[in-house]
């Protein structure tokens, strides 16, 4: 086996350059345009920013943080594309700063990043590549195509020694083929806003995508259709209105590129986990221009769903870049100092990766968590959006190798008076040793709670889990989440995400069907825990068809019914499919946009007019959406148990029930013992109410308790047939054996 040292000594002797660390090969270099001048300028705020300077001239102050770096140049560009390259002299605490007189907001910029090239230790330093700035607040350009151009690489891509591939350096010039970075100025003080602030425990939150949610909606002007400006139209601004959300959680905005396996197929990244630019609102998304009109258009969005009384969520990627491992593209950080943003291994050469996509920010270091900060300040205070969802979050919490609750990325956010104070959702996992870490988190956070997700399609599907467990999920899961001051609202509650089966193919498919994907079957989940109700896939079979609609009525019933923060997806509503893709990463088409047109089918507009119901109910009751854990005692001299637990026989469960599992059970809550006081002081009171929840396939009889529990119940919801769901009013005495259809949800109103 060749040694490290024998392979590197080889790279180097193939490069031409003898005994030092590898370079150019390929390509001749294009000349190198004049430089001009640069002031002194400042260095913070990092980023570029329009200013005046000491003397009352226009002009853009300018701001990287490169530690290690031997020189940098600021890269201007006009409009025909023509370079003008500015060195940076001023050097600040790691940071190369100057003011450029006359580059006014529209003008679009990049960096070149000067240093050694020795991958052997971590150093990729190659001013050949065109950088974009980490804190750059719009990108003009596509990355749609640039990881088919070899140009962007730092390495020589097709070097015919692979194995060493990445320490041959690639002197071709990348500026012709990546975006740029613009100049953005914009002074708006949000004084026309008014946040929502809608409380935790009222919350519900509606997971979509800005183009998937947009792109096929008739009501939406066709040049609107997939943007920010579609989104904030009156037409899908209304859909979310009826339906009752209070939140809509955007899949990532941040700017982002496509990978080269997937640009290679002739797909692309549709999700948008691969985030390049921190500050940037996806241009892509924007109807109104590239070179900074998408910040104005965002802002636009952000102001038409908070004045309908709805705040917005960012799903954000801080634990990885686009930029992969060492075979990746060299856009941004990777150029400016790969050992100062990302971790290594021991191996210098090699990333370590807890995420699964090559790369993982190295967020304990300094400048590394100032850029998460910044992004997130920035975006709460300068584009107005209200929380954030984190993807991988337990990467984000890793100190030197273990995911670590005390970790600089919490403790920051934990004392930060802009980020405390707004909605912080951890996805609680990564890929890594350790990384599973759902109830870990602090107080301050909720979390996507994906114990709920499998036990609740566990029940519905028929392989019963204990009473314990789906009782636990049902009920706010105070066995994770009741520890320091958490809160019931710490659980974000979901059957579905992005990531997955869509509602109706998960009583649709048992089997994955990602052919889509070109990855022969290796991408996606095989633990779906779904049921396809006894045919794959679509089918004309009436009772199925019948059957799967059902059982959506009984997992969104579920959800909505269930104490935490439940998070729906977008389309679930209304019956969408993906075909059978449970991993849509890369089908931006009808696989993944909305079809409208189902609202016009009687079937699937059942279902929506029954979830829009269902949430209507959890607004107007506090009993369903509790602000404090059930304790299992009367809180009243006078008052029942908060919670009890009923068999289909009417009789409080035993221990013995408890631990077993059971087709149907009785969850009673009382609105009589709710814990805590209004706004003015005075005792919470409400309905209450027995959520029965048959799995069975057969009606049970199921008797239903007496006294002191009730006198007489009244049916708010059954979701036994789509008439009953949505016309309720019968009344039963207690103690009567009211028979529960199969497979359904019957919820009761104590009168």
């Amino acid at each position: 086996m060749t040694s490290a040292a024998e392979q590197r000594a080889a790279a180097q002797g193939r490069a031409g350059q003898g005994g030092a660390p590898a370079a150019a090969t390929s390509g001749a270099r294009r000349p190198e345009p004049p430089a001009v001048a640069a002031r002194p300028g400042a260095p913070t705020p990092l980023g570029a920013r329009f200013r005046p300077g000491p003397d009352g001239t226009e002009g853009t102050n300018f701001a990287l943080w490169a530690g290690g770096a031997e020189a940098v140049q600021l890269c201007l560009f006009d409009d025909a594309g023509r370079e003008t390259r500015v060195r940076l002299t001023e050097l600040t605490h790691e940071i190369w700063h100057g003011f450029v007189p006359g580059v006014r907001p529209g003008r679009r910029y990049g960096y070149r990043v000067h240093g050694r090239w020795d991958p052997w230790t971590g150093a990729r330093w190659n001013p050949a590549k065109l950088l974009l700035d980490p804190y750059a607040r719009a990108v003009d350009g596509d990355y749609a195509s640039f990881g088919l151009s070899p140009e962007v690489y730092g390495h020589v891509r097709d070097w015919p020694e692979q194995h060493v591939a990445d320490t041959v350096r690639d002197d071709r010039d990348s500026a012709p083929f990546v975006p740029k970075g613009v100049v953005v100025h914009d002074d708006d003080d949000w004084a026309d806003d008014r946040r929502p602030k809608t409380p935790w425990a009222d919350s519900v939150i509606y997971e979509l995508h800005v183009r998937g949610f947009t792109k096929l909606h008739p009501g939406i002007p066709e040049e609107l259709r997939g943007t920010y400006a579609g989104l904030a139209h009156p037409a899908a601004v209304e859909h979310l209105v009826r339906l009752g959300v209070t939140a809509v959680e955007l899949l990532p905005v941040h700017q982002f590129a496509h990978e080269d396996h997937l640009l290679r197929r002739g797909l692309g990244n549709y999700w948008g986990y691969n985030s390049i630019g921190y500050f940037a609102p996806h241009a892509a998304y924007a109807a109104s221009g590239t070179t900074g009109e998408q910040v104005g258009e965002f802002k636009r969005m952000v102001r038409a769903l908070h004045a309908a009384g709805i705040e917005v969520i960012l799903d954000v990627v801080y634990n990885h870049t686009a930029e992969a491992g060492e075979l990746g593209p060299t856009l941004s950080l990777k150029g400016i100092d790969n050992r100062g943003y990302y971790r290594l291994q021991d191996d210098a050469r090699r990333y370590a990766d807890y995420t699964g996509c090559g790369n993982t920010l190295h967020v304990v270091q300094p400048q590394v968590l100032r850029l998460i900060t910044d992004s997130l300040r920035y975006w709460v205070t300068e584009m107005g959006v209200d929380g954030f969802r984190f993807d991988l979050a337990a990467a984000l919490a890793r100190s030197m190798h273990d995911v670590d609750m005390l970790s600089p990325f919490l403790a920051v956010i934990a004392q930060d008076p802009v980020l405390r104070r707004v909605k912080l959702i951890a996805e609680p996992w990564d890929i890594g040793s350790g990384g599973y870490r759902v109830g870990a988190f602090p107080p301050l956070w909720t979390e996507w709670n994906d114990r709920y997700r499998g036990a609740v399609r566990d029940f519905w599907r028929g392989a019963l889990p204990d009473v314990r467990d789906l009782g636990y999920r049902l009920s706010g899961s105070s066995d994770l989440y009741a520890w320091g001051g958490r809160r019931p609202y710490a659980s974000v509650n979901f059957v579905t995400a992005h990531d997955g089966f869509t509602l109706r193919d998960l009583v649709s498919y048992e089997r994955k069907h990602n052919e889509a994907n070109g990855e022969q079957g290796r991408d996606g989940s095989d633990d779906n825990r779904s049921w396809n109700c006894g045919a794959e896939g679509e089918t004309d079979k009436e009772p199925i068809r019948a059957l799967r609609r059902r059982q959506l009525r009984n997992l969104l019933s579920t959800l909505l019914l269930s104490t935490g923060v439940p998070m729906l997806v977008a389309g679930d509503e209304l019956g969408r499919t993906q075909r059978g893709n449970n991993n849509a990463y890369c089908q931006d088409n009808e696989i993944s946009w909305l079809d409208w047109s189902l609202l016009a089918e009687p079937g699937w507009r059942a279902l929506f007019e029954l979830t829009s119901r269902l949430i209507a109910l959890r607004h107007r009751h506090p009993v369903l959406r509790r602000r404090a854990f059930f304790s299992g005692r009367p809180h009243s001299a006078d008052g029942l148990r908060d919670l009890a637990w009923f068999t289909a026989r009417g009789e409080e469960m035993t221990e013995g029930d408890w631990y077993a599992p059971a087709a149907a059970l009785g969850m009673y809550l009382s609105g009589r013992d709710i814990p805590g006081r209004d706004e003015r002081g005075a005792p919470i009171l409400d309905d209450s109410f027995l959520a029965v929840l048959h799995a069975g396939d057969r009606p049970v009889p199921f008797v239903l308790p007496g006294p002191p529990w009730a006198d007489r119940y009244e049916v708010v919801v059954d979701t036994s047939g789509e008439e009953q769901a949505v016309a309720p009013g019968v009344v039963h005495p207690a103690g009567a054996a009211v028979s529960v259809g199969e497979r359904a949800v019957l919820l009761l109103r104590v009168l």
